[in-house]
């Protein structure tokens, strides 16, 4: 069984046992960072937590021992190790946040969590091209940075798709690690998991709640030195997190949208609010003084070339205006979009809409 010290299995037990709601989930964390402070983290948390009130602070010495034993056993036999705030490998950036988790439950990479990470969301539902130009954002990223993200379809998916192939991959879950949640994604989670890290504040068998998917936004920003924001509506769970991320004095990026694009309007509003417009990965690399490796231009047929300039030229467009503003059959104009897609430089738009992504 991995090693624990007495302050880690206090902390893991609490984590573990607690049925708490997000406040006062939130209270025990502030009163167990003061406690560790102070040197006095068993007497903060008697003072919180009344004794066998909720089951998760026993006076019997014997009795916490043999329940703190029965949790790690568990986790041991699952994989799952824990990283707590009297941990030495507890990511700093998290730790300063106003209420960070008392345990971080993980399984995976552990040398993960002392990596640069960079954040990178959107809602569930997302325009094909912003899902495109984030998988390859996250592609890049991930050769300096960790990617941040949860598990869900979307924005989420597209940070996955493009960091997993590396294995610079945190995913955070709004429940416990040995729940699948959303269930079509338990091959991917275990995937993750081989590859990456996945990362929770809940214990094992915890399901998911309401209240769990804004908790669990607060560490995706707090883990994160900036976030992107690939699409968000107007009132979109999504810029919970980039608030957050505001809040705890991270940068945050975000895609620009069409106007009226009720998919975008959140990310056009944060952009409005100060938020760096991003169109690719050399946005953020610049803003943390890197330089984008050289990578090799796609070959191009003569008819790609022209219809890729027209599309650039014109932003979002139809099949057969493109074809008419290059000069070149409807048919051909079709097997050359084809073709583009397949090189990752343009994406359907809707409609036999194309838009032009930038790599």
């Amino acid at each position: 069984m991995t090693a624990y010290s007495a302050e880690e299995r206090l902390l893991v037990l609490l984590a573990a046992a607690a049925d708490l709601d997000e406040r006062a989930r939130s209270a025990l964390s502030r009163a167990c960072a003061r406690g560790l402070a102070r040197g006095e983290l068993e007497k903060i948390c008697a003072a919180v937590i009344q004794t066998d009130g909720n089951g998760v602070y026993k006076g019997d010495r014997a009795d916490f021992s043999a329940a703190a034993d029965a949790v790690l056993g568990r986790m041991e036999r699952l994989n799952v190790f824990a990283v707590t705030l009297a941990s030495a490998g507890y990511p700093e950036a998290l730790r300063a946040i106003p209420d960070p988790p008392l345990a971080l439950f993980c399984a995976g990479r552990r040398e993960l969590l002392a990596a640069r990470k960079f954040c990178i969301v959107g809602s569930r539902i997302l325009p094909a091209w912003a899902e495109k130009t984030g998988r390859h954002i996250a592609a890049e990223l991930a050769g300096r940075f960790a990617v941040v993200t949860g598990i869900a379809e979307g924005g989420d998916r597209a940070a996955i798709d493009g960091a997993l192939p590396t294995g610079s991959l945190i995913s955070v879950l709004p429940c416990g690690l040995d729940v699948d949640y959303p269930a079509s994604h338990a091959s991917l989670k275990r995937e993750i998991a081989k590859k990456g890290l996945i990362v929770s504040e809940y214990p094992l068998g915890t399901r998911a709640q309401k209240f769990s998917f804004h908790a669990r936004n607060r560490i995706l920003a707090g883990l994160s030195e900036g976030v992107l924001v690939l699409a968000a509506g107007e009132w979109s769970g999504t810029l919970i997190t980039a608030n957050a991320a505001l809040s705890y004095g991270r940068d945050v990026f975000a895609l620009p949208h069409n106007a009226g694009a009720a998919q975008g309007a959140g990310c056009n509003s944060l952009i409005k609010q100060g938020a760096y417009l991003c169109t690719d990965a050399g946005d953020i690399l610049q803003m943390y003084g890197m330089d984008r490796a050289q990578t090799s231009a796609p070959e191009l047929t003569a008819e790609e070339e022209k219809l890729l300039a027209a599309l650039r030229l014109r932003g979002e467009e139809h099949a057969a205006a493109l074809a008419a503003a290059a000069g070149i059959p409807v048919w051909e104009a079709q097997a050359a979009l084809a073709a583009l897609e397949l090189k990752g430089l343009v994406a359907r738009a809707g409609g036999n809409k194309y838009t032009a992504l930038r790599l």
